[in-house]
């Protein structure tokens, strides 16, 4: 039986936390009377993707940058302590599976690092899973931190398996691999590339894969980005597309199903048979009947990396002693 599925890559209100949820709830709403059963979107979409630093010069207006990034540090969302509420229960208002890319900032430990981080929500508004990237590129590196594999996960909803990886995640082929080997039917990719070399990257993986693969980057103007943005007439071209889209669906067997959305700021939709994933292996199961445990073996260690760990339970709390029975 057909699922119908849904990838918004309309813009987010840049640098506004509040306005952009109220965006994404805004299109869970489209979606769910368009009866889809999951929406996926962009990375880094709450509460929009750091596009300036490809801009900025390295090394450069180091005012400028550090100003934007304490306003993005400002509207991070702080998933420990209930930042994704207004999200979940719109998940579970409308019965929809939620994909969501965000900036998280993480209040139990620093309180300052950024994250770029995708999170899975279930239709009954439960948190699923929460992957953050492991590996920012190029000048991410200034605005984000280092993942662990604690999200490296494939987890069960009611129309399949869900997986995501985030942008070039995708050309790491361990971590692909570590999702294929969980039996994953759907493989979700927010990104912020586009185009034909980013379209053939996901027509590989869903042949390699056999598995339906969803992505999208955020489509994006120059008029999309606020009057108050600042230095916005220098980082900005006033007529300049910065980002197309591309929302496509590809099916496992690595043909566009849907798509790529190009230029348009909307909701893209596709049904899919979850069974096609489980049949395209028939023939290439790289996890398993076309893998060669005995030549390969691939091993994930999925603890979370913390910086500290505090036990307070044999100390005084007040005066930082031993505490003496």
């Amino acid at each position: 039986m057909d699922t119908r599925i849904a990838i918004s890559q309309k813009p987010p209100a840049l640098l506004d936390l509040e306005a952009t949820y109220e965006r994404a709830i805004a299109s869970i709403a489209e979606a769910a009377a368009e009866g889809a059963k999951l929406i996926v979107f962009p990375e880094a979409y709450l509460p929009g993707y750091p596009t300036w630093i490809w801009r900025l010069r390295p090394g450069g207006d180091m005012t400028l940058a550090n100003s934007l990034h304490a306003k993005l540090r400002r509207n991070a969302v702080d998933v420990s302590a209930g930042g994704l509420d207004r999200l979940r229960e719109a998940a579970a208002q409308y019965g929809m599976i939620v994909v969501m890319g965000l900036n998280e900032i993480d209040s139990q430990c620093s309180g300052s690092t950024l994250y770029n981080t995708v999170v899975t929500i279930g239709s009954d508004g439960s948190i699923l899973n929460r992957h953050r990237k492991l590996m920012p590129t190029n000048p991410e590196r200034m605005v984000w931190g280092f993942g662990d594999a604690s999200g490296l996960r494939v987890v069960e909803t009611p129309i399949g398996r869900v997986g995501s990886l985030i942008c070039w995640e995708s050309y790491m082929p361990l971590a692909r691999f570590a999702l294929y080997a969980q039996n994953i039917d759907i493989y979700v990719a927010p990104t912020w590339d586009s185009g034909e070399t980013w379209l053939a990257t996901m027509k590989h993986i869903a042949r390699e894969g056999g598995c339906w693969v969803l992505s999208t980057a955020t489509a994006l103007e120059a008029i999309d980005i606020p009057e108050d943005f600042p230095d916005r007439s220098k980082l900005f071209a006033e007529d300049e597309w910065i980002n197309p889209g591309d929302a496509v669906v590809v099916n496992p067997f690595g043909g566009v199903a849907a798509g790529p959305l190009h230029r348009v700021k909307g909701i893209l939709y596709a049904d899919l048979d979850v069974d096609a994933a489980r049949a395209a292996r028939r023939s290439l199961d790289v996890a398993g009947h076309y893998g060669r445990p005995d030549i390969f073996r691939l091993e994930v260690d999925r603890k979370p990396r913390l910086a500290v760990h505090f036990d307070d339970g044999t100390h005084d709390l007040e005066l930082g002693r031993p505490h003496m029975p």
